[in-house]
């Protein structure tokens, strides 16, 4: 009938449908499945209870809606029609993707612009080398092969334990639950992937809501919809005011059964998931490295092309004497040769891995900052975001309501967040914990004693980041309302009182007190209780002891509304626990006080109480009503609190942080608009001239008219998940459709040609006219299921690890393991980090790539060999590759990086400092090969050309590198080489493993290497022409040059003016140098070749 099943009871009397009603009911729903899936979602948009409750009204109510769906309320749907029924409307579930396994992350790597640029040169190079020379013309090849591997690998590893840690993070939750359904007027327990639509689904307290549907009836049911919709207060469901149950929602108090409309993909829960599936464009950084490969590709590719056009336009038209016999077709061959190892030195190999190395780094040291990074990439992306969509429940504030301040006994307490104690008489507290105690449904569990400790549990979350994280909070069960005063009960204010005990011993489970819940309806609610005093009957004589008897009465505990409340109150609780009377100047200080505490978006609830009821009436036969109108007068007010879900520690100091580094936050909330704005000026978020603005104006703005209000835009209430989303979308222009078929998918039913500019959230086209092309880098924060489409669509999604729902963890990046948004400012400092960290390393590397660049484009032009063979250009290679990667991408991160601004999406890696930091050590290290190949052999004593002539040279030029990796370690004005060298372990052990390695190389190198050994004054002056690296790298940080306004984010983008920076001066200054240098490595290459000539 149906899979793992159980039927509860037995069918009941009412007749059921024939055969052929049956038969003709399956063809009626198969027929009419997409007509009735538009009825349902006319009573089922997202954050609009009152349009579906207007439409809900327009079908008939629920009995209209059941009757369109073909169900029985009092049976439930026929069992023959539930298949018919799962094929109209689909199964309550979604496909899950399955987890990619390590090969396919490997394969995955090579769709890398880089990597794809890297193997093509290597390809050619293997072909070409080992045609030139079969004995060691493989070795460049295979060294660019080798570094693809490691990068792919090393990339794959990562994301393949990123991703293991994850599921570890969320195996806790088992999707295989129970519920229970009417069906054939039977009661079913099935699957809950079983469901349908029309379906009667019974929950209770603790249930998790499995679809979307309608009340049919309850019984006191509350649900906690924060999950879904940011609404941090349990909402009642009814027929009259809410009957919308929506899936992924918890059942908090009371039962109730409902009519199943939405199911699987259609379900609010369902249509959040399915926008996960989708994935984002590329990140920033990815975006920025394709277009520096592409570059430097042209770069080489150009020099490349030159170099073939100069040599055979030499040998067509000069034709000089040592090419006489050398054919035109060998010599082109020759020159295709060189060009090939021109793009080959071009090709930065060693930029993937410098990444890859770095975001790993970074990647291990966030665990310890709580940030458990999802996917590498986001890391650097956070660095430089320029705009935080934060959710408020349960990111800005704790989720759990508290009662921040209150007037108790007519004493102000304004810091009962903190659990100051409170200076009242004893008498009467304990008239207020009395009161709070039995005016309650709600629990609060505690953790075991026998658990382990908070700091050995933040410990071990550092150690093992696979263990999920644990919320050592006190578990709630009931209203949120009720626990918070219960919370301040068993705290230090009181100090540390047992509400279980005094609840125990008022006897509401014994039946000798009564409690009439809190009604939504009346906004109250009241406990009569039964206490047992004794009196002095007579007192003591010398003859006799003192008398005493026990005296039976009924006291009256009240709660609610707090201006209710004090209607009808004529008395107030005094400091020392007697009751004086309410008069006209109190009453008016009370509702003052009430005001006040509304206008700073705060609960208010007000507790009192009468004595000797059992006057006005049989306290153990009244009811509701009676009560009401009897004895809930003339009583005595004994506080009033206010309660709100209060900030988090650490959100003020960390979003000043935010914005003073550039960062726009604004605050998305499902809560109401007052709530909003007082949580957003608490935290700093709401500003002098800042907009705020409920979801319903939000999603009736144009295209146009969001893009003028979004530079202001810092609180959105009442929002739909959707209207995040499209926020986000229209932010960054993620995942905004680009055809009219996508535009229509999003919007059916519209015209595309006539509303396409009307509606949200626009299209690419449109989008990209409105920003050049350009759009902001956004994170997304959020802890709820609703907050999955927008953490998806975000450039950085960040969830809370202990909070965050399973579907909003699946759908981030980033996962905030302590739920602290101080984590998140951890996030963008590292971030901005590796961004500088690959930025040093591509100064220091293409500053070794224009050297060597050079010299092999000039050395080919005068028909002469380049100084370094192939084997110490692999072992620059190396160091500028592997180990410039190591030294360079593992620096840690600087406080100072959190006070400029964010670069721009469309920024430039090099900015116009690192340019001349490159072009003047290039310079230098130029000018330092022409001398020595010049002034080498007669300054060293050696053979012109000979091998350790050669040495002398390439010794010079690795430690060149040495101590330029000093000067890269800045990339902009300050000089400072040795700044925090003992924080960067990594960095002195790569510099002595390199002058190790270097000085193996030269001593034994031999034929190998083509080396000689060297004399210690060799070494020493060799060193110190490295050395003087450091000198020019002070005096070129004297040049004025300062970065683009452009390149930083929040700068209006207009018509780019004339350049007037010092850059341009500078290469105007170095260009007749550099051509001075050409022409005199040209004057001594020819030299050398009629030196070997007169041998």
């Amino acid at each position: 009938m149906f899979k793992n099943s159980k039927k509860l009871s037995r069918s009941d009397s009412s007749a059921s449908a024939t055969s052929e009603e049956l038969e003709e009911q399956n063809q009626r729903i198969a027929a009419g499945a997409d007509n009735l899936l538009r009825l349902c979602q006319t009573v089922n948009q997202a954050q609009a209870s009152t349009s579906n409750l207007k439409s809900l009204k327009d079908l008939g109510g629920v009995k209209g809606l059941a009757s369109a769906l073909f169900t029985d309320l009092s049976r439930g749907v026929e069992l023959p029609t539930v298949e018919a029924r799962r094929d109209a409307f689909g199964p309550n579930s979604l496909p899950s993707a399955p987890r990619k396994s390590f090969v396919e992350l490997f394969i995955d790597t090579f769709d890398d612009a880089t990597l794809q640029i890297l193997i093509v040169s290597a390809v050619v190079s293997l072909a070409v080398g080992m045609y030139d020379d079969p004995t060691a013309g493989y070795v460049e090849g295979c060294a660019i092969l080798a570094a693809v591997l490691v990068v792919s690998f090393v990339t794959a590893a990562n994301d393949y334990q990123k991703e293991s840690q994850f599921r570890e993070l969320s195996a806790t939750h088992d999707e295989s639950v129970d519920v229970v359904v009417r069906r054939n007027g039977v009661y079913w327990q099935i699957a809950v992937t079983e469901i349908v639509v029309g379906d009667v689904v019974c929950v209770e307290t603790g249930d998790e809501i499995p679809c979307d549907g309608i009340v049919i009836s309850q019984d006191g049911l509350q649900v906690d919809e924060s999950a879904l919709t940011g609404e941090p207060i349990d909402i009642d469901k009814n027929a009259e005011s809410d009957p919308f149950m929506l899936s992924g929602c918890t059942v908090v108090a009371g039962s109730g059964q409902f009519l199943a409309i939405a199911v699987g993909k259609n379900s609010q829960w369902g249509i959040i998931k399915s926008k996960l599936e989708k994935e984002q464009e590329q990140t920033p950084l990815q975006e920025k490295l394709d277009d520096m490969a592409a570059l430097i590709g042209y770069v080489g590719i150009a020099a490349a092309a030159a170099t073939f056009v100069s040599m055979m336009f030499i040998k067509i038209v000069f034709d000089p004497a040592e090419l006489k016999e050398t054919s035109v077709f060998s010599y082109a061959l020759e020159a295709f040769i060189i060009g090939v190892t021109i793009v080959v030195v071009a090709v930065p190999e060693g930029l993937p891995l410098a990444v890859t190395i770095s975001l790993a780094f970074s990647t291990k040291k966030m665990l310890a900052d709580q940030n458990l990074i999802r996917h590498l990439a986001a890391c650097e992306t956070m660095g430089n975001a320029t705009n935080i969509c934060s959710d408020k429940t349960g990111t800005l504030t704790e989720n759990r309501m508290t009662v921040v301040k209150g007037v108790f006994a007519d004493t102000r307490c304004d810091d009962t967040a903190n659990r100051v104690p409170v200076l009242i008489s004893k008498k009467a507290l304990e008239y207020i914990l009395d009161c709070i105690a039995c005016c309650s449904t709600a629990r609060v569990i505690f953790p075991d004693d026998d658990e382990p400790a908070d700091e050995e549990e933040e410990e071990a979350t550092i150690v093992d980041p696979l263990s999920p994280p644990v919320d050592r909070r006190p578990r709630i069960i009931g209203n949120k309302t009720e626990a918070a005063l219960l919370l301040l009960a068993q705290s230090e204010w009181t100090p540390n009182d047992d509400t279980d005990e005094r609840r125990k011993a008022a006897g509401f489970d014994s039946g000798e007190s009564r409690l009439f819940p809190f009604s939504s309806k009346r906004k109250r609610m009241s406990a009569l209780v039964k206490k047992e005093t004794s009196v002095v009957t007579s007192a003591a004589t010398p003859a006799s002891s003192q008398k005493t008897s026990t005296v039976r009465s009924w006291t009256l505990y009240h709660k609610g509304a707090a201006e209710l409340v004090l209607e009808n109150c004529t008395r107030y609780l005094d400091i020392d626990g007697t009751e004086q009377p309410m008069s006209d100047r109190k009453r008016r200080e009370f509702k003052k006080m009430i005001k006040k505490f509304a206008s700073e978006a705060l609960r208010c609830v007000a507790m009192a109480h009468r004595c000797e009821v059992e006057k006005l009436a049989e306290p153990s036969k009244c009811t509701v009503e009676e009560c009401e109108k009897k004895l809930e007068k003339e009583m005595c007010l004994d506080a009033i609190a206010g309660i709100m879900d209060p900030l988090r520690s650490d959100v003020v100091e960390a979003v000043a942080t935010c914005q003073r580094a550039g960062i726009f936050v604004r605050m998305v909330t499902g809560d109401n608009l007052d709530t909003a704005v007082a949580i957003a000026k608490q935290a700093g978020i709401l500003m002098e001239g800042g907009i705020s603005m409920i979801g319903e104006d939000f999603r009736n703005l144009t295209p146009a008219e969001l893009d003028e209000v979004l530079p202001k835009l810092q609180v959105l209430a009442r929002s739909s998940p959707e209207d995040k989303h499209i926020l986000v979308q229209r932010l960054n222009g993620a995942l905004m459709p680009e055809t009219e078929e996508e535009w229509l998918e999003l919007h059916p039913g519209k015209d595309f040609n006539t509303q396409k500019d009307k509606l949200l959230p626009g299209y690419k086209e449109e989008w990209s006219v409105s920003r050049h092309g350009v759009g902001e880098v956004v994170g997304v924060t959020g802890d709820g299921t609703n907050d999955g489409p927008a953490l998806k669509a975000a450039d950085v999604g960040l969830s809370m690890g202990i909070s965050g729902t399973d579907v909003a963890k699946k759908a981030s990046d980033i996962i905030i393991l302590d739920d602290k948004f101080s984590s998140i400012v951890k996030a963008v400092l590292w971030g901005r980090s590796v961004f500088d960290n690959i930025r040093k390393f591509l100064q220091f590397q293409l500053t070794v790539n224009v050297v060597a660049l050079t010299i092999t484009f000039l050395s080919a032009v005068a028909g002469y060999q380049p100084p370094l063979n192939a084997v110490m250009m692999l072992w620059v290679n190396l160091i500028m590759d592997t180990m410039g990667a190591l030294a360079l991408g593992t620096e840690p991160p600087r406080n100072e990086l959190l006070d400029r601004r964010p670069y721009a999406r469309d920024a430039s890696l090099i900015s116009r400092p690192m340019w001349r930091n490159i072009l003047c050590q290039s310079l230098y290290q130029l000018a330092l090969l022409v001398f020595l190949l010049n002034q080498g052999p007669r300054m060293f004593g050696c053979e012109d050309g000979s091998t350790r002539h050669f040495t002398i040279l390439f010794n010079a030029f690795v430690f060149c590198q040495v101590f330029n990796e000093f000067n890269a370690r800045e990339i902009g004005d300050r000089f400072d080489p040795i700044r925090s060298l003992s924080k960067s372990p990594m960095f002195l052990l790569v510099i002595a493993f390199t002058v190790v390695a270097q000085w193996f190389i030269v001593e034994f190198g031999g034929d190998f290497t083509q080396t000689a050994p060297l004399s210690f004054d060799e070494w020493r002056l060799t060193i110190g022409m490295g050395a003087f690296s450091l000198p020019v790298g002070f005096l070129m940080r004297l040049i004025p040059v300062a970065e683009d306004p452009q390149t930083f984010a929040g700068i209006e983008r207009t018509k780019a003016k004339k350049d007037r920076s010092w850059l341009t001066v500078l290469l105007a200054v170095l260009l007749p140098i550099f051509i001075a240098i050409m022409y005199q490595l040209y004057v001594e290459i020819d030299e050398i070749d009629e030196a070997y000539e007169h041998v």
